[in-house]
């Protein structure tokens, strides 16, 4: 029987994919604590931790109909963001993928109440939000599968999702590492005022309200009490989360929801990204399990 051994909420904004100098230029000469903080990630969950697959829930990944996991047997090329080419131009990735624990995952969708389709199309493409964190994160030859955020779903679609994850993960042997990739809250300064915006200091993010929405469920994170997050969407939905949060959703689905009580250990700073909401937060699973009574 699989299970998932780990899960995090990771930010892959496209500033650490620039050099080192040109981060350091647009950070007052300061690094981003995004960068390190990967590379500790890399080494002290990805490259020591026993698993089998990464499973990233993508929030740039947007489908329309249905949830779309990804199915091909390897997934290699070169990849340009149409969003940002001059800082993401031909970064190469060559990872496995696992055919069979997309296909174990999609059959669970009419149970669930939604649908899940896997593809194996090898001109699928690829998004940044998968390739920037295997580029710091992927272990040779560990199987990454992505799955989208469907754009018409709500949260109750995407925990849907997330249920079904679960189960699919359940009958296979996989143990499943999650990756939630995707910010906090998400607007972005207008372009006229955005390069006065570009450090990673908090003062820089959007709104001060939004910045302690943020902050707040960064708590509520560490303190692990998912089920304030959760219950709290609605409100949290006014600074417009990144795909309205479908890439914690769907990740809070596969672990248990309401019930899940996994503290988050950080792995950044809370930072600004051009007015969004960017943190690491790495979830291990309790040694009790994701939805074991908090301790007293």
């Amino acid at each position: 029987m699989g299970e998932i051994v780990g899960a995090g909420l990771l930010s892959h904004v496209p500033t650490i994919m620039l050099p080192e100098k040109t981060r350091r230029e647009l950070n007052n000469g300061e690094e981003t604590s995004l960068v390190p903080g990967l590379r500790r990630l890399r080494r002290e969950v990805f490259d020591t931790l026993d698993y089998d697959t990464v499973v990233v829930l993508d929030s740039h990944w947007a489908t329309t109909v249905e949830y779309v996991v990804t199915a091909q047997h390897r997934r290699a090329g070169l990849f340009t963001s149409e969003e940002l080419p001059r800082g993401m131009c031909r970064i190469p990735y060559d990872f496995p993928g696992d055919p069979e624990l997309a296909r174990a995952v999609a059959a669970h969708a009419a149970e669930q109440g939604t649908w899940i389709t896997p593809i194996d199309d090898p001109y699928l493409p690829i998004y940044y939000a998968t390739v920037n964190l295997w580029s710091y994160l992927g272990v040779p030859e560990k199987p990454w599968i992505s799955i989208g955020v469907c754009q018409t779903a709500d949260a109750e679609d995407n925990l849907r999702l997330g249920r079904a994850l679960a189960a699919g993960i359940a009958d296979t042997d996989r143990k499943v590492l999650l990756i939630a990739s995707g910010a906090l809250s998400h607007t972005f300064w207008p372009l006229r005022e955005l390069r006065a915006h570009e450090a990673s200091g908090v003062e820089h993010i959007y709104t001060r309200e939004a910045a302690e929405a943020d902050l707040q469920r960064i708590e509520w994170f560490t303190a692990g009490e998912h089920a304030k997050v959760l219950d709290t969407m609605d409100e949290f939905a006014r600074f417009k989360p990144e795909a309205g949060f479908g890439h914690y959703l769907m990740m809070a689905g596969a672990l248990g929801e309401q019930a899940c009580v996994a503290p988050g250990r950080l792995y950044s700073e809370y930072e600004n990204s051009v007015g969004t909401g960017q943190v690491h937060l790495w979830f291990d699973r309790p040694a009790a399990g994701w939805t074991q009574e908090a301790p007293r």
